[in-house]
């Protein structure tokens, strides 16, 4: 990817947001192909990551929750780093600022919800952890529709935990709101590092950042259990899903997506984590569940199509050739 350009009016920021810009010698994004395109590389990445998780919560015997975080962060930074081989001079303080940040928010996120998952199951975390960036569409949307859409997938969040969550360790549970917390973070600094940064070189430093934040936390709790093959070979299998690839992807995304969008767009991962539950855990999806995720697909939907909207009435009130006098 090029450097960042000015913001199109399709994707102009929002108060309290840090909508991504567009890329290279993008256009004004028209009708539905400007729109569904970064939409795909978010629910590419959604895929991924919760796959990824179910995997994880496999390893978690083997080498501890801690454990887990150090060998995803640590392939995922190595694998980066390798591909993108950053260059480290010629960024201004605040570059390095926003990354570090990052970092600490990838770092966060990922060790807040595997202490999670460690306690409760996939589903039900992976529920109270999006509330974190449904809270930012809310406070950052100026459009009423986008409150509407976030209500919706709200109810649909809440159901997909059968309407209240008691019967949850409150310890997990406060891991996961936790880890949403630290996800709205994410969102916010993953577009600000990409503006800051060409391609993927803010997310391979900034990864690199999080893997030394959890390395000796990792190694304090599992020890030589890191070293063993057959969890390395897992680990990195969780690191590719459930960090190279889906960040990389994100990251893609938020150059293109406005941060309210993109955090709505967020309310699919329940329903993506219950699939993968079943598929891999065997944790079966009951009828009030299966009307949660209803839920929630409806309200990423209109999230979608108000987006396709907002690029096509733009498109349409940009004045023609010779429209300014010239």
């Amino acid at each position: 990817m090029s450097t960042p350009s000015t913001p199109s009016p399709a994707a102009a920021p929002v108060a309290g947001a840090e909508a991504a810009p567009a890329t290279g010698h993008q256009s004004v994004p028209g009708g539905r192909r400007g729109s569904l395109g970064p939409v795909g590389l978010v629910l590419a990445g959604g895929l991924s990551v919760q796959f990824g998780a179910a995997l994880a919560v496999t390893l978690m015997p083997r080498a501890g929750a801690l454990g887990v975080v150090t060998l995803r962060l640590a392939v995922a930074a190595v694998v980066l780093l390798l591909i993108c081989r950053p260059r480290l001079r010629g960024h201004s303080r605040a570059d390095w600022g926003t990354v570090v940040v990052f970092g600490i928010a990838m770092a966060g996120m990922n060790g807040l919800f595997y202490q999670a998952v460690d306690r409760i199951p996939l589903g039900p975390a992976v529920t109270l952890e999006v509330l974190g960036p449904l809270a930012l569409s809310v406070v950052a949307s100026r459009r009423a529709v986008n409150l509407v859409w976030a209500a919706l997938a709200l109810a649909g969040v809440f159901l997909l935990g059968g309407g209240g969550f008691e019967g949850l360790d409150p310890a997990g549970a406060a891991f996961a709101l936790g880890a949403g917390v630290m996800w709205a973070a994410y969102i916010v600094f993953s577009a600000r590092t990409g503006r800051r940064f060409p391609q993927a070189d803010g997310l391979a430093l900034a990864m690199a950042v999080g893997a030394l934040l959890f390395l000796p936390l990792g190694i304090a709790e599992s020890g030589g259990k890191l070293l063993d093959p057959a969890t390395i070979a897992l680990g990195a299998g969780v690191a590719l899903l459930s960090s190279v690839l889906p960040y990389t992807l994100e990251l893609l995304a938020l150059r293109r997506l406005p941060a309210p969008t993109f955090a709505i767009l967020m309310s699919l991962e329940p329903a993506i984590a219950a699939t993968a539950g079943f598929l891999i855990l065997d944790q079966a999806l009951s009828a009030t569940q299966s009307a949660a995720i209803a839920l929630v697909i409806a309200a990423s939907m209109g999230a979608v199509r108000t987006q396709v909207g907002r690029g096509s009435r733009a498109k349409r009130q940009l004045p023609g050739p010779g429209a300014d006098g010239q």
